[in-house]
């Protein structure tokens, strides 16, 4: 299992050298997104995250897959978009409530994904609504965080 805290280093380490847009003082609830710019279902979501509160700076990628590899995603949890907040990765359209939730409980994790693209999670809600689950992962695997 990695600790958050060498991410959390990293990631200051690279706020500093300008390579990942954290500003120094910044709120614990500002998410940074990845996501390409064609893709509707992400800005849908990042409207998802708005409305529930959350700040978001949306960087526009043709190609998110090297920001996610670089926030510890793993490959089999990718979904179209990465975020990170308060140095958790965040990968598909987990719903705000449980980044609310993972930013109040800080558990010792990598982050939360919502691998895919599920119907009826925030941002993909045209067509039948799926159940889903939110899954937290760290280098040892993934486990469920939250059903919906």
């Amino acid at each position: 299992m990695i600790a958050r805290r060498p991410f959390v280093r990293t990631a200051g380490a690279l706020t500093l050298l300008g390579l990942l847009p954290v500003a120094i003082g910044a709120r614990a609830d500002r998410v940074t997104v990845y996501k390409n710019p064609a893709c509707g279902c992400c800005g849908s979501w990042v409207k998802h995250l708005q409305a529930n509160g959350l700040q978001v700076d949306v960087n526009e990628l043709d190609d998110v897959a090297p920001a996610r590899r670089r926030l510890g995603v793993p490959d089999a949890l990718a979904s179209c978009h990465t975020a990170v907040v308060a140095g958790y990765a965040i990968e598909g359209h987990v719903p705000a409530q449980d980044i609310l939730q993972l930013l109040k409980q800080k558990p010792k994790i990598t982050g939360l994904a919502l691998p895919g693209m599920v119907p009826g999670s925030p941002g993909m809600e045209q067509g039948a609504p799926q159940h889903f689950a939110t899954l937290a992962f760290d280098a040892g695997g993934s486990r469920v965080f939250a059903t919906h």
